[in-house]
């Protein structure tokens, strides 16, 4: 099947069969290897992009399903929003190993384009599905809540 996506605002032209899982396209294909391969059934989120905004487990979205612009760790956001979402997660020492981290940023991300002013419960129940073996959750909350913060000033 040859595909064309557009990613990170550049459009590809791909030749791969249909049921190739989108985080290979783009780790293997394209060369972006921000997203990170954890588990493979969508339960730990590392693997997490954005398709139209929504964050979603790219290792279980097949390249045909793929419905729209891809967002991946490497173009989210402009730069101001990135480095303060990144500046919250170093200011609160997040990561620890670091390898679920672009697929936390990515799920965060989310949350605060759809909610600026998030309670604990809202980031809580977004994170949800993103794992961190660290336990580093505490941090993630607070990184979170400070993101939010800094993106209200801008």
């Amino acid at each position: 099947m040859t595909a064309s996506l557009k990613i990170n605002g550049t459009s590809y032209k791909v030749d791969l069969p249909e049921d190739v899982p989108l985080l290979w396209v783009l780790r293997d294909e394209i060369g972006l290897t921000g997203t990170k391969f954890g588990c493979g059934v969508a339960a730990c989120g590392a693997c997490t992009v954005h398709i139209d905004g929504e964050a979603v487990r790219s290792c279980q979205v097949a390249l045909s399903d793929v419905w729209g612009d891809v967002t991946t760790i490497e173009g989210l956001g402009s730069p101001d929003a990135m480095a303060k979402i990144q500046q919250a997660w170093v200011d609160h020492q997040v990561a620890q190993c670091g390898y679920c981290q672009s697929g936390q940023v990515m799920q965060a991300a989310a949350l605060l384009a759809e909610n600026p002013s998030p309670t604990d419960q809202d980031i809580d129940d977004a994170m949800q599905g993103n794992l961190c073996r660290c336990g580093t959750y505490p941090r993630i909350r607070a990184a979170i809540h400070d993101a939010a913060s800094r993106l209200k000033e801008a």
